[in-house]
């Protein structure tokens, strides 16, 4: 058996230990909107449910279908923003515009969506336009930065 009794926390004599801090500063450089990755996908899974906790799945199914899609779509955005950050923000215009057409697809995709339907896509598309928005703001703060 191997003896693992010394000093663990030490990484002082590590061959790569130059390396590694320079990896862990990158990585928490690339980490400034931390608040970010979880709402983005709390919305995105909202989004993909909202058909059924609105109860619109079967007198709208092409809304249905839509929103299912984009919610999806968003959720993975909002986990890209977890696992590869400095990637995915370069995505945060995409997401504005998914946030724009989930405001504007009652009327296009609907067709005669009542109120309730109406007020849940405008408010899910506002809250992820402006998560868009503010993950756009932070990269061209950052490349003025640099």
């Amino acid at each position: 058996m191997a003896d693992v009794s010394r000093a663990r926390g030490d990484l002082t004599g590590h061959p790569d230990v130059t390396e590694m801090r320079e990896r862990y500063a990158r990585m928490m450089d690339a980490r400034d909107v931390v608040f970010l990755d979880g709402p983005v996908l709390l919305a995105g899974l909202y989004f993909a449910i909202s058909p059924w906790v609105v109860h619109f799945s079967g007198t709208n199914p092409n809304l249905m279908v839509n929103n299912l899609i984009l919610g999806i779509t968003v959720a993975l955005l909002g986990l890209g923003l977890t696992t590869a950050p400095r990637r995915m923000y370069s995505l945060c215009w995409a997401m504005s515009a998914i946030g724009i057409w989930m405001i504007i697809s009652p009327w296009v995709v609907a067709r005669g969506a009542d109120a309730g339907v109406i007020a849940n896509n405008v408010v899910v598309g506002a809250i992820t336009c402006l998560f868009g928005l503010i993950a756009a703001g932070m990269v061209m703060r950052k490349g003025r930065e640099t």
